[in-house]
C-alpha cells in the first residue's frame, strides 16, 4: 500500500540549477529522486513547496513523495542523507496524510535575504550573502519595507514573462534587521511571484543607497509597472526559511529536533 512521506530539506543551492528538474544541469529535486530510487527501487518523484531558482538556498524546504517501501518513516532522513551530496541534507522525515501536498497545502512561506556591507567581501559568505560595498541607509530600507505589508497586486515585482492569472498576494511580514556588517530581510506571505523577493530586495537596496525615493515600493504597487521597481537582486543571498501548513510548521518541527 502506498504511503506519503513528508520531508524537511536543507540545501546550498550554489551548485544546482534550482529545485526543479531541468535539462540544462543538475537540480536538487534530481538528487533527491536519485537517492530515493536507491533506497526504494522505485521511480520516485519528489514534490517541493516551491521552485527555488538557480543559486538560491533553502534552510527548510518541504517535500513529499509516495512509496510502497516499508521503511519506518522517520528513517528515510538518515537513509537519504547517506546517498545525497553534502550540500543537501534531509533534516526530518515522517508519514503524512494522503491528501497532504507540499506545494498546494502550504499556507505561508518565509524567505530571508542576507546582505553583507563593508568595503571588502567576506570570503566565508561569498555564496550566501550579497556584498554591498557602498554606503546604505538601513533606516530608509526599514521604513520602505512596511509599504509591502498587506494585500497588494505585486505585478511590478514579478519578472517579465510569467503567465499567472493573478498577481495579488498578501505579505504578513516585511522587515530588515542589522547585526554588525550583516543586514537580513525577512518576508512572509501566502505566496510569491517569480523573483518577487529578489525584486523587493533590489528595490530596497536602491532606496537605501539613495537612488530611489523611500516610497518607491508604494509607487510601483500603484502603477503595476516593472520599470518603477528596482533591479532583481542576485540569487545567492536568498533562502527559503520557513513553510507553514494547517497542522505542520517547519520552525516548530526543527525546534524539537
Amino acid at each position: 500500500m502506498s504511503r506519503r512521506i513528508r520531508l524537511i530539506v536543507s540545501y546550498d543551492g550554489t551548485n544546482y540549477v534550482g529545485w526543479q528538474l531541468q535539462d540544462n544541469g543538475v537540480s536538487v529535486q534530481q538528487r533527491l529522486n536519485e537517492a530515493a530510487l536507491a533506497i526504494t527501487g522505485e521511480q520516485i518523484q519528489m514534490h517541493g513547496s516551491g521552485r527555488t531558482d538557480s543559486g538560491v538556498h533553502a534552510r527548510a524546504q518541504v517535500a513529499h513523495f509516495d512509496t510502497n517501501a516499508r521503511m519506518p518513516a522517520d528513517k528515510f532522513a538518515i537513509a537519504l542523507n547517506m546517498r545525497l551530496p553534502r550540500d543537501i541534507r534531509v533534516l526530518y522525515s515522517e508519514e503524512a496524510p494522503e491528501d497532504f501536498h507540499a506545494r498546494f497545502s502550504a499556507k505561508n512561506k518565509t524567505y530571508r535575504y542576507l546582505v553583507q556591507t563593508g568595503l571588502h567581501a567576506d570570503v566565508f559568505t561569498r555564496t550566501t550573502a550579497l556584498h554591498v560595498h557602498t554606503k546604505i541607509d538601513v533606516s530608509r530600507m526599514q521604513r520602505a519595507a512596511k509599504f509591502a505589508l498587506g494585500e497588494h497586486d505585486f505585478q511590478a515585482f514579478m519578472s517579465v514573462g510569467s503567465t499567472l492569472t493573478s498577481t495579488v498576494r498578501t505579505i504578513t511580514k516585511s522587515e530588515w534587521t542589522q547585526d554588525g556588517a550583516y543586514l537580513t530581510y525577512e518576508v512572509g506571505a501566502n505566496g510569491f511571484l517569480y523573483n518577487m523577493v529578489r525584486i523587493l530586495v533590489g528595490t530596497m537596496l536602491e532606496i537605501g543607497g539613495g537612488k530611489l525615493p523611500e516610497d518607491a515600493i508604494a509607487r510601483a504597487l500603484t502603477s503595476g509597472q516593472r520599470e518603477d521597481a528596482g533591479p532583481t537582486a542576485p540569487p545567492h543571498g536568498l533562502f527559503l526559511q520557513r513553510v507553514q501548513y494547517e497542522d505542520f510548521d517547519t520552525d516548530e518541527v526543527l525546534k524539537r529536533l
